[in-house]
């Protein structure tokens, strides 16, 4: 309780120095705010493990999963903004990953003790790809909002927060080359690895999976063959991230929190 109590106070204060240096136009103190956003990942990460420990085996359910997501998103934001990019990202994924650790503690735990290496390894590639996919979503809808105010040559503060177009534009496209390896690493190790793969409770979420990696791989197709960008660019992606957020946690709910079935 006091871990998450205190990883969420740091998210918070993290995202509140980003949103005030952004509204600031100030370049100091990054530094601080970095420290913290990196103690609250390491805290978030530090209650998972902690209570894995106490309850003997993995945690993978709804919450648990909407935790690791948003943690994962956290480690990457600070990511982005140790190496100078796109710490604006900041001011909406920390709020979220707060929000995420409250939830996995409000839900209380429910160990997966019966499931193998190979099991655990697709489950944590698709954690990884989920988390990875969910920021190039918010960097599209970053490139977005930065065309349409260009465009319309309103320029906001915000808009210095963000790297040149097309700078955050590469860094798009970077990140969904990225997610879409690890999806591509999920879907084969959940074939090779998961027996009930294709079962029938599963089946939507592996049609809704496979669907999610076609439509990111023909956005990175265009892009390489035919120079894909901007509004292209992002409604491919809100797209391919909509189908992968319905086949992972449109299904965990339906099954877990509606049908109350685990597995």
């Amino acid at each position: 309780m006091t871990i998450v109590l205190i990883a969420s106070l740091f998210y918070l204060l993290a995202g509140w120095l980003v949103v005030r240096r952004v509204l600031r136009e100030d370049r100091a103190g990054v530094g601080f705010w970095l420290l913290t956003a990196l103690a609250a990942v390491l805290l978030h990460a530090t209650y998972h493990i902690l209570t894995w420990r106490h309850v003997g085996g993995l945690d993978l359910q709804f919450f648990a999963a909407l935790s690791l997501v948003g943690l994962g998103m956290a480690a990457l934001t600070t990511l982005y903004a140790a190496t100078g990019r796109m710490g604006a990202l900041g001011a909406v994924v920390f709020p979220l990953a707060a929000l995420s650790l409250a939830g996995y503690l409000w839900s209380g735990s429910s160990p997966r003790g019966d499931l193998d290496w190979r099991v655990e390894l697709h489950a944590w590639l698709a954690l990884l790809a989920y988390a990875t996919l969910a920021i190039a979503a918010l960097l599209a809808i970053m490139l977005w909002l930065q065309e349409r105010a260009l465009r319309r040559r309103e320029f906001h503060r915000w808009l210095r927060a963000l790297p040149p177009l097309t700078e955050l534009e590469t860094l798009l496209f970077r990140t969904i080359a990225v997610g879409f390896i690890l999806l591509t690493a999920t879907l084969l190790t959940g074939v090779l690895f998961v027996h009930d793969f294709f079962a029938q409770h599963l089946m939507h979420k592996t049609v809704l999976s496979v669907l999610s990696w076609l439509a990111f791989g023909a956005l990175l197709f265009g892009r390489w063959r035919y120079g894909w960008r901007g509004g292209i660019a992002v409604r491919w992606t809100l797209a391919a991230m909509a189908l992968l957020v319905l086949a992972f946690f449109g299904s965990k709910f339906v099954l877990e929190l509606v049908l109350q079935r685990t597995g």
